[in-house]
């Protein structure tokens, strides 16, 4: 039978920061000093309560929480690049970006002990999606967003963050379709971290690369090396751009790794071996930025002192705070399960203040 080919297609990848810091020239973005710092210091500060969070968790002073720690140089070049009206749909791994965009430190503490006051932001015109533990639904969220604005005729655009397991979701594939056809000015964001919690990205999908599944859509796709921050800059500034230009999505994939736990309720030795992550930490974009910012004379050793005890003292400051608060309403979540009385949650309401009461008031 005679066929001819009907199209043809490629993915590229997208590198400005070796993983030495040194610049490619050709692709630098050129920021200025101000928002280069401004950059360091907010992944410093995302790593700095990283940290602190996860020796709180085993302490048992904090619950279970997703560590953030090495993808600092996805969600905070990208938060910076939005506009202030531009929506942020994320999943559970964009501390960085979140802060970024107006979140409080202390909400994250907050919301990972179990109160639902980490979700109150001090601005209703933040446009910050709650952090969402639902595999996929930030991104139909995220396309229905990027829809309405654009049927308002609002100058503003949707982010929406997923992990490389999540694209094993129909949501994803679902919101991507829909925001392709109406060109919907929505960018996804795939923050490939090479694991899904025990699954390889190998056994998520045979593709390739994940960015390629753009290519089903009708729009563009990029890969771009996740530890870089300025690639990943450039990258999210042409996809606003184009969505600004009612040119409809893209999907940028940011290859980067987990170098901590799924959770603090997971443990990756049982899964993964020790020289993968060990290679994976010299690449961490921490390190790479440091190289890059040093090599441009605008860091040195005296700053980053300086830097890193600011921020110690501000985390420390925070978690005082957050510790020190004890108006929450501790059976509030009842308040919430239905719109309408059910006699089952009562009685687990009733059941739960009993146990309260008998544990002297702590819940």
């Amino acid at each position: 039978m005679p066929n001819k080919q009907v199209a043809k297609f490629s993915v590229s990848y997208l590198q400005v920061l070796d993983k030495n810091g040194k610049v490619d020239t050709k692709l630098d973005p050129k920021l200025d000093d101000k928002t280069l710092l401004e950059m360091l210091r907010w992944m410093r500060l995302t790593r700095e309560l990283d940290e602190r969070m996860l020796k709180l968790q085993r302490q048992g002073r904090l619950g279970t929480f997703p560590p953030n720690t090495g993808q600092e140089a996805i969600s905070i070049p990208i938060a910076m690049a939005m506009q202030k009206n531009d929506w942020f749909a994320g999943a559970f791994r964009e501390l960085g970006g979140r802060l970024v965009r107006g979140e409080p430190l202390a909400n994250t503490l907050y919301y990972y002990n179990g109160w639902e006051e980490g979700n109150i932001l001090p601005s209703d015109d933040l446009r910050l999606l709650p952090i969402s533990v639902v595999i996929g639904c930030q991104i139909t969220h995220a396309a229905g967003l990027a829809y309405a604005a654009k049927y308002k005729g609002e100058d503003a655009a949707a982010v929406a963050f997923i992990g490389d397991g999540g694209t094993s979701e129909g949501d994803f594939h679902e919101g991507l379709n829909f925001a392709a056809v109406w060109k919907a000015p929505a960018v996804f964001v795939v923050q490939n971290n090479q694991w899904a919690i025990s699954i390889p990205r190998a056994h998520q999908t045979p593709s390739a690369t994940i960015a390629q599944k753009a290519i089903a859509y009708g729009m563009p796709g990029i890969q771009v090396d996740g530890n870089d921050p300025l690639a990943v800059h450039v990258a999210i500034s042409e996809a606003l751009e184009r969505a600004r230009n009612g040119e409809g999505p893209t999907l940028i994939e940011a290859v980067t790794y987990r170098l901590m736990m799924h959770t603090t309720a997971d443990d990756p030795t049982k899964y993964r071996g020790k020289e993968e992550e060990e290679a994976a930490w010299l690449l961490e974009p921490l390190i790479r930025f440091d190289k890059y910012l040093r090599a441009k004379g605008i860091w040195d050793d005296a700053k980053e002192e300086k830097l890193a005890a600011e921020l110690k003292a501000e985390v420390e400051k925070t978690i005082k705070e957050f510790e020190a608060r004890d108006d929450f309403k501790m059976d509030a979540p009842f308040d919430h399960v239905y719109g309408t009385e059910h006699d089952e949650i009562n009685e687990q309401h009733q059941e739960y203040l009993e146990n309260v009461k008998l544990e002297g008031g702590n819940g």
